[in-house]
């Protein structure tokens, strides 16, 4: 089956999104299970997760995944700030397990002083929540490399997950994000079977659970995290076309975050269309 679709909506309560979904023709969808630039933690309550199963079943969506909060930060020396972030993604591992969302991506954080250090922090923080709440498995995002981001290049994510004791290592996987990839260095655009040797060969493509398919306005290795729609930036089209018909991404859950313009829904349904004409076409 496809697993294809969009960062949809919560607006008005998580068990609206597989709607929204179903309304862009979506597979798949990725949604918030808060508000995520707030620290309040809402609680699910029986009747909601009752009502997300049900909308589930109605709808047309074979995958869902979380997107953790903007405001955690894993890796951060600041005490109050980590220790804040830890209890916000317990709450969302909490959530998932709830609403029954088997995946939640998360960024890595930012080591702001020392990069081993942060490192080792991030995967003490991501130990301790898997250890204090069973169930979902958290995907660590690909970033750009901006800043003092952790986990732009595979290698930095790959010790990341070394690090997390082996009990738990089973509940790690990872996302990787076109835009970020490119941005940080790794060549879609002229390198394409490189990019994804070397990824298997050091994050292994079977701990691949997740695509963010995005085009990006800025130029290769910008180090920029700016998303583009798809075919319509600096990557261009045959990536993505590529990724529409390689067999080894076959199984892996594709998510847009590109940019929704005036029109949420008919930007979605446009971009969807492109993706799959790429794989039809690549049929004739």
């Amino acid at each position: 089956m496809e697993f294809l679709g969009a960062h949809v909506s919560t607006a008005g309560g998580v068990d609206r999104a597989p709607a929204r979904g179903t309304e862009i023709g979506a597979t798949a969808i990725q949604v918030f299970t808060k508000v995520p630039n707030q620290w309040r933690e809402p609680e699910i309550v029986d009747e909601v997760a009752e009502r997300f199963d049900h909308a589930m079943r109605l709808s047309e969506i074979g995958a869902v995944v979380s997107h953790d909060s903007y405001l955690i930060n894993l890796a951060s020396p600041d005490k109050e700030l980590r220790n804040r972030s830890i209890e916000c993604f317990k709450g969302e591992l909490a959530r998932c397990a709830k609403l029954g969302i088997p995946y939640v991506v998360s960024h890595p954080g930012n080591f702001m002083d020392d990069r081993k250090d942060g490192i080792s922090r991030n995967a003490d923080a991501y130990s301790q929540c898997l250890d204090q709440v069973e169930g979902p498995i958290v995907l660590m995002e690909t970033t750009a490399g901006t800043g003092t981001a952790l986990g732009a290049t595979f290698h930095e994510l790959a010790e990341l997950r070394t690090q997390i004791p082996q009990e738990l290592r089973d509940r790690v996987g990872f996302c990787a994000d076109t835009c970020h990839l490119y941005s940080a260095g790794y060549d879609l655009e002229n390198d394409y079977d490189a990019v994804w040797n070397e990824w298997d060969s050091t994050l292994g493509l079977e701990n691949l659970h997740c695509l963010h398919l995005n085009d990006s306005k800025t130029p290769f290795a910008s180090r920029k995290d700016r998303h583009e729609l798809i075919g319509e930036g600096t990557i261009g089209p045959e990536p993505f076309r590529r990724i529409m018909n390689d067999p080894r991404l076959a199984r892996v859950i594709k998510i847009l975050e590109t940019p929704k313009g005036d029109d949420a829904v008919k930007t979605d349904r446009k971009m969807l269309a492109r993706l799959r004409q790429y794989r039809e076409n690549d049929k004739t």
